[in-house]
């Protein structure tokens, strides 16, 4: 296991009806003005805005409303925000929503006492000093970013959009309200996307060069057993409360990093999608559940025993020792079969993708790193092989 420094600031507020306490909540942080960050139809239709904003004004704390986030945030909403922020001097952006919302609300934090381009840091990867508060309400389990350092924002700049993830401690929010009740009219493709982001945020963190790592190892599995027992359920019972708790606990494990401490970790088929749904703009957890597996079969070798491992403990696979690279196919294709059971696409020939369009994923590629991960490095040709792969891997 490698040295390591953790530290979390969020305080959770987990379950049925902790939403309601937001007034109390803010209040007792000690601010007094928020700026609402939010998506385009949920927040608004559901009347939780108008729930949460009530909540608040009874506590004498006073709001102004940014809505509009989309998926796969843009920074055009940051900038407006920031401009917002600054105007009226709030003291907390409040994200109401999933990870858009949340990566918006803290680029909106980031770029508020900066004085250049927000981006500047997205591409550039400096740490800053000093950032504005965050807090979420939380609406829709999957990024993990109501507990997490990180988030990605997108930008075009030329003919290029690119979609880059930065990440730095002081982003982490000083609160999350996670409620398993606002996540009960949630789509089942939407429930399934988040499922696969989150699996997939444990993965990036299983495949790892570092030795000796069992008691990590142990979590990341429990995590994955978890999800594969709760998503499921919850396409069958959208309205079961227990399964919707636990996947959204699960969420937030699966990113907060309590699960990646003390060994490397990877992140190319994060930073191999972002090409994919900043262009396209498909659901993040889609466009993992094509990209991971081809990642997986392509690198497997590096490894076997470790993706064997993975197979026994997580699909419960029987362990070939003689031949572990078998067991390391098998639970491969159990995962390509659990994330069709969660409703993903299996292309992305599927998603509208053509060959044409491999070479403008290189290119936004470039711009945020020149080579991909650490488990195994991938260098420009091996990214352009795995995206061939994902186009149809069933062939």
């Amino acid at each position: 296991m490698d040295n390591f420094e953790f530290a979390r600031k969020t305080h959770y507020y987990f379950g049925f009806g902790q939403d309601d306490n937001i007034g109390t909540i803010v209040r007792d942080g000690g601010y007094h003005k928020v700026l609402l960050v939010y998506g385009q139809n949920y927040a608004i239709q559901s009347g939780l805005i108008d729930r949460i904003e009530h909540k608040l004004k009874e506590c004498e704390i006073s709001t102004l409303r940014h809505g509009g986030v989309r998926p796969n945030p843009r920074i055009d909403l940051v900038y407006s925000g920031i401009e917002m922020a600054r105007a009226n001097n709030v003291d907390l952006i409040l994200a109401v929503g999933g990870g858009s919302a949340i990566d918006t609300a803290k680029a909106i934090a980031l770029g508020f006492y900066h004085e250049g381009d927000v981006f500047d840091f997205f591409l550039n990867q400096e740490k800053t000093g000093k950032v504005l508060d965050v807090g979420v309400v939380l609406t829709l389990p999957s990024s993990g970013s109501e507990s997490s350092n990180s988030c990605v924002i997108q930008k075009q700049i030329g003919e290029n959009v690119y979609k880059i993830s930065y990440a730095d401690d002081n982003l982490t929010p000083v609160f999350a309200v996670l409620n398993p009740e606002l996540t009960f009219t949630l789509s089942a493709y939407l429930t399934g996307c988040g499922a696969c982001d989150m699996f997939c945020h444990i993965l990036e963190r299983y495949f790892t060069n570092t030795y000796d790592v069992s008691i990590t190892d142990r979590m990341c599995e429990a995590v994955l057993l978890s999800i594969i027992e709760t998503a499921p359920r919850i396409l069958k019972e959208p309205y079961n409360y227990e399964a919707r708790a636990n996947l959204m606990w699960a969420g937030s494990m699966a990113h907060n990093n309590i699960c990646g401490v003390g060994r490397a970790q990877d992140w190319s088929c994060h930073n191999l999608e972002h090409q994919v749904s900043a262009l396209f703009d498909v659901p993040h957890g889609a466009g993992l559940a094509v990209i991971f597996p081809c990642w997986m079969e392509y690198v497997m070798q590096h490894n076997i025993m470790r993706f064997a491992q993975f197979a026994s403990r997580v699909f419960a696979i029987d362990m070939d020792f003689e031949h572990p690279e078998k067991t390391a196919k098998k639970g491969i294709e159990a995962l390509k079969s659990f994330f069709i059971k969660l409703g993903m696409p299996q292309s992305l020939s599927q998603m509208g993708i053509t060959g044409s369009d491999i070479p403008r994923f290189l290119s936004s590629l470039d711009i945020d790193h020149k080579r991909q991960g650490s488990f195994v490095t991938l260098h420009r040709t091996d990214c352009e092989a795995i995206y061939k792969m994902a186009l149809s891997p069933e062939a």
